[in-house]
């Protein structure tokens, strides 16, 4: 990996994609987003409370390209959308680049939040915006594990629900597009899972959950974070961005299922790499806790 591994940061740029009046993105979501510097301002203060509590580190942001295609493949943890906010904010201060999301329909369908999330450059998680996207030269999100993997059940602690899942790496070898696995870790250990989705007493809720038209297995679990509350515990948040992954070797396949199965292959050893590193650093990282943080600000 082409790290550099000292380079973790404790932590108004502009971005606006080219105009093209070809594609066309679902949901009237607009094709070209651009933040200012009040924008920024604004999301910080939002993420304040949480950059505070979970004080993130972040490594490898160089490995992003500045410029031209590129589909982040992440990892999603316990419940998803908590930690990948702080990454949009970070990468566009660092990188100039702003990221697009592929957001899940659950969040699109909400009015309101659906212009929230437009605003700062989601759209709905379809192959023909991503793929629109990608064409256009921007910078997008994805987590293949989708809803599944957020909506975890106990022992699949930080586990890459994948099967099946080869869309992303299709799209990328469509597009040209290199890969970058991003990996994030923190959630999953601020939270206990009391009850999974599956357990008898949250029959209500799976109900609950059908009859919204959504699959039983997005289910959610009954959570506690510090003692019986939904409080998360004061984990550190730890992010890597591993080297890109040019999709070349697998352009003009004969077999382009097969294709995409093998590239999805090699992101996934790519993205578990840079998993098993933060687990790495998170073992030696004495702030790892608030405890520890606090310790280390009074060199106690």
């Amino acid at each position: 990996m082409s790290h550099d591994r000292h380079g973790a940061a404790d932590s108004g740029d502009r971005h606006s994609g080219a105009e093209s009046a070809d594609p066309v993105l679902s949901d009237d979501a607009p094709l070209s987003v651009s933040l200012t510097d009040t924008d920024l301002r604004v999301l910080d203060t939002l993420l304040a409370p949480l950059r505070a509590w979970t004080s993130p580190r972040f490594y490898g942001l160089e490995n992003l390209p500045a410029d031209g295609p590129v589909l982040l493949v992440g990892n999603h943890n316990l419940m998803g959308g908590i930690d990948a906010p702080l990454l949009l904010p970070e990468v566009l201060r660092r990188r100039g680049r702003l990221v697009r999301g592929l957001a899940e329909n659950v969040l699109i369908n909400v009015p309101g939040l659906r212009q929230l999330l437009h605003y700062y450059g989601a759209v709905r998680g379809t192959r023909d915006n991503c793929l629109a996207l990608l064409r256009r030269g921007e910078a997008v999100m994805v987590f293949p594990g989708g809803g599944r993997e957020a909506v975890r059940r106990k022992n699949e602690k930080y586990l890459l629900k994948w099967e099946g899942r080869s869309g992303f790496a299709r799209m990328a070898i469509e597009a040209g597009a290199p890969i970058v696995p991003v990996a994030m870790i923190g959630v999953d250990d601020a939270y206990d899972i009391v009850v999974d989705g599956d357990h008898p007493v949250l029959r209500p809720l799976r109900w609950t959950v059908e009859a919204l038209g959504l699959s039983r297995d997005l289910t959610p679990p009954l959570l506690r974070g510090i003692g019986p509350t939904v409080i998360p515990r004061p984990e550190r948040f730890y992010f890597s961005v591993g080297a890109p992954i040019d999709p070349a070797p697998w352009r003009g396949a004969d077999d382009v299922h097969a294709a995409a199965k093998e590239f999805r292959d090699v992101v996934r050893k790519a993205l578990e790499e840079e998993m098993n590193f933060l687990f790495a650093e998170r073992e030696r990282d004495r702030g790892r806790t608030l405890v520890g943080r606090l310790r280390g600000r009074l060199n106690i």
